[in-house]
């Protein structure tokens, strides 16, 4: 396993980190059902150690709870060897507070989480999508207290935009509070949007990029094709997220396999290792159903792609740049560029 810092952080994690999402048995959102038990995910994690993964995320809202509480079990005395990571925001109870980022909902969320994962403390508490109403002094206040109370030990986001995060970070520096140290973020190979703007801010800002879905849940697998679309077991049969390009997709799987056939690898480890190559890239959160494709991931650490075969795929998937950012390159002086290059 290789292992980096979070961010400009002293917090060691695996480059791989597990994500606990398909634990528990029932509904995971309409059109997904999840069906891993307790034994199964003692089975998960327990071979995640053994592969050096030190990360482990999950959420509150992560099939109703049940998440957290498989997670906390099969880690068990292993505890103090993993960093936890769980995220706050989305429904989870019936009550109509029993949502977003409010700061009675922060706290009360937390200190459920912390029952259902039998801790006393979470590494790393996300905000986990964005909340409309609650003003962004009162989420990053609450996300301090619990700081100062010593429920967390670090604070960071998912799925804002780069514009609301800067303005929730400029708040935190103001005021004093604790700061976000990580954001985890969507990206793979069909999905490279936040290179638009959430790269430039981290970049500047120090903060990890931990990101989900980087086989964009399942598609860049390989199991895909325009032979087989719909594959029977497959997870996007029923639900399509995230939104992909699909026939731009076909083209990526082709060349993925054709890059694996290089390296003995699936096309799975070599669309993760593309992701290594990317230096704002702190974990990848690898999630399975089935062992069979847990094990199959964590090869893409060993998978060195050359440069040719990172620019292959850099080039056929590159996102298209949006205004002002088609802006930016003019803001360079021809004539001061070139003495500064001299």
């Amino acid at each position: 396993m290789q292992y980096t810092t979070l961010g400009h952080t002293g917090l060691v994690v695996s480059r791989l980190a597990f994500g606990a999402m398909t634990f528990g048995e029932g509904q995971l959102v309409p059109g997904v059902m999840n069906n891993i038990d307790q034994t199964t995910a003692d089975q998960m994690v327990n071979r995640a150690l053994d592969a050096g993964i030190n990360l482990f995320d999950t959420a509150d809202a992560y099939t109703a709870g049940q998440s957290e509480i498989m997670l906390g079990k099969a880690l068990g005395d292993h505890r103090h060897e993993a960093v936890i990571a769980t995220k706050v925001g989305f429904r989870t109870g019936n009550a109509i507070t029993d949502t977003g980022l409010s700061h009675r909902h922060i706290i009360a969320s937390a200190e459920a989480s912390l029952k259902r994962l039998g801790t006393d403390y979470i590494d790393l508490y996300q905000i986990h999508i964005p909340d409309p109403l609650t003003p962004p002094e009162e989420t990053v206040r609450a996300l301090d207290d619990l700081v100062r109370r010593g429920m967390v030990r670090y604070v960071g986001f998912s799925n804002l935009p780069a514009w609301k995060a800067a303005r929730m970070l400029a708040i935190q520096e103001r005021q004093g509070y604790t700061r976000f140290v990580g954001g985890q973020m969507y990206y793979s190979l069909l999905g490279r949007d936040i290179e638009h703007e959430i790269v430039p801010f981290v970049e500047d800002t120090g903060i990890g990029i931990l990101v989900w879905s980087p086989l964009a849940s399942g598609f860049l697998s390989g199991k895909y094709t325009r032979e087989t679309p719909v594959p029977e077991d497959a997870r996007r049969k029923n639900f399509q997220f995230p939104p992909i390009d699909v026939e731009k997709g076909y083209e990526v799987v082709n060349l993925l396999k054709e890059i694996a056939q290089n390296h003995a690898a699936s096309p799975a480890q070599v669309a993760i290792a593309w992701i290594f190559t990317k230096p704002f890239i702190s974990s990848v959160i690898i999630g399975a159903n089935k062992m069979t494709h847990l094990e199959d991931n964590f090869g893409a650490t060993e998978v060195k792609l050359s440069c040719h075969e990172v620019e292959q795929l850099d080039n056929l998937t590159a996102p298209q740049p949006l205004y002002p950012g088609w802006m930016q390159a003019m803001g360079w002086d021809a004539k001061v560029k070139a003495a500064l290059e001299d």
